[in-house]
């Protein structure tokens, strides 16, 4: 009998991630109102399916905003047969990011890790449950950081920002599933298959534990909404020299009719900063976006045509569809 060879360092990490994270990321069964209101997550029937990451030793899950829809409650099933329902605790169409509660017994938690900390080119595993195959395992890489997504739950012309794009495969039942690095953390939570060979997360870091523990507490998220779509890009050298970063943000699209829209924000308009605080990321936006920035002036300050426009929005809350 040929001697057995050890795995290769990739098939390690790869195998490695599987073993910690399959058992904590649940299949979810989620019962939609009305008839005929699958998810793209997958389902048929007026049922979505899906995928949870357990986070807390007390049973808190966490998945996506349109996994569970308008629905209160479903069932999550895991790797050793369990099942147990849940209830939908709270839910942020913005983010596309929904906290569940089990009723039953859980796994250990995953352990969520910092997705700003990713770079382009790193090894990153997706888990989930895809088609509602428990248990998938897939890899990849980090292919881009700082992508926009459009959503689906959020009403037309609103996007979430900063999402990790990735060529990890993944499939309808994969949303809400964990994408996580070399040392088993999560570092997103997989939103959508954007084409062959590219997939979508939401990154785990600041603004996000930050909307998480809003869930947790309160059920819902106030969020502020300014309209626009937005890349890093660099800063014209004069300037990054005045104001010592490098970066700020290129206006992609604004949303007609929406707060930037109003303010006068035109596409190609190059951010610097916004109410006070300097942006070279999208995430540095967003962390101004919650509810003491509702209805009130924000003076923000875009490079366009070679000089410095000061402009004054006023972000409006964002109301789900």
């Amino acid at each position: 009998m040929p001697e057995k060879q050890p795995l290769d360092s990739y098939s390690q990490i790869v195998t490695g991630v599987a073993a910690e994270l399959t058992g904590k990321v649940a299949s979810l069964r989620v019962p939609q109102p009305g008839r005929g209101n699958a998810s793209r997550g997958g389902g048929r029937g007026g049922e979505s399916l899906g995928s949870g990451v357990v986070f807390t030793g007390d049973g808190f899950l966490l998945t996506n905003a349109h996994v569970v829809g308008g629905a209160t409650s479903g069932t999550a099933a895991f790797a050793d047969g369990s099942t147990t329902p849940f209830r939908v605790v709270g839910a942020d169409p913005l983010s596309d990011l929904a906290v569940l509660r089990a009723s039953g017994a859980t796994p250990p938690p995953a352990v969520l890790g910092e997705a700003d900390e990713l770079v382009v080119g790193q090894l990153v595993v997706a888990v989930g449950n895809p088609l509602g195959l428990a248990g998938s395992v897939t890899a990849g890489v980090v292919s881009a950081l700082g992508r926009s997504l459009p959503t689906r739950s959020a009403g037309a012309g609103r996007l979430i920002e900063d999402v990790i794009q990735t060529d990890a495969a993944l499939n309808p039942g994969n949303s809400g599933g964990a994408l996580a690095d070399s040392h088993s953390r999560v570092v997103g939570i997989n939103t959508a298959v954007a084409g062959v060979g590219l997939g979508l997360a939401v990154p785990v870091n600041a603004t996000t534990r930050g909307i998480i523990s809003a869930l947790m507490q309160h059920g819902k998220v106030r969020r502020a909404y300014l309209g626009l779509v937005s890349v890093p890009a660099p800063l014209p050298a004069v300037l990054a020299e005045r104001v010592g970063r490098s970066t700020g943000l290129r206006v992609a699209e604004v949303v007609a009719g929406g707060p930037a829209d109003r303010a006068g924000l035109r596409a190609g308009d190059l951010l610097v900063s916004a109410g006070g605080h300097p942006v070279s990321a999208a995430q540095d936006l967003q962390r101004l976006m919650f509810a003491e920035a509702i209805g009130r002036p924000m003076a923000i300050t875009v490079m366009r045509n070679g000089a410095l426009v000061d402009v004054i929005a006023e972000p409006s809350e964002l109301v789900s569809a």
